[in-house]
């Protein structure tokens, strides 16, 4: 693996890629900084920001670099929806696919996006505070909402360094 690649929004992405590469020993770079730091063709992990189940600049990184893993990162609970995300991308199934829970703080977010958000939070948290009934992962993603969840950590990054350990 040569580099560690990212996209990041409100930070969580770039939170995990810098950790990775501290676990890994390996150089991270923005997508942007990597067009002049990371010849095209070398082999890559990218990690990018889920929004509406595609991961924000993926397929660019794709068409330079040979993607040998991909973390997705959003709201969802680490290792969850990963055929979603998995179809929504078409990622092949030869490439591994990680999800990672990030931060979530909608006031990080700029124009659309915190203007997506904002609904969604007021209509999906409204619907979950009012559920009776609620798993878990529900519970876990209205904390979210309500009191800007913190959820970057290196643990979430377990499964990532194994298949990293297993194929180096």
């Amino acid at each position: 693996m040569k580099a560690i690649i990212y996209i990041s929004n409100t930070g969580s992405t770039a939170e995990y890629a810098k950790l990775l590469g501290k676990e890994l020993n390996l150089p991270v770079h923005s997508l942007q900084q990597a067009k002049t730091n990371v010849p095209a063709g070398s082999e890559i992990i990218y990690l990018g920001w889920i929004m509406a189940g595609g991961i924000k600049g993926y397929k660019e990184a794709a068409r330079k670099y040979k993607v040998c893993a991909v973390c997705g990162v959003g709201m969802g609970q680490t290792g969850t929806q990963l055929k979603e995300v998995r179809d929504k991308n078409s990622i092949p199934q030869r490439i591994p696919l990680f999800t990672l829970q990030g931060n979530f703080d909608v006031k990080k977010l700029h124009g659309l996006y915190r203007f997506m958000m904002n609904v969604m939070v007021k209509t999906a948290g409204k619907s979950l505070a009012a559920k009776t009934d609620r798993t878990p992962q529900e519970d876990d993603m209205l904390d979210m909402m309500v009191n800007n969840g913190k959820r970057v950590s290196a643990q979430n990054l377990g499964a990532v360094v194994e298949w990293y350990k297993s194929v180096n």
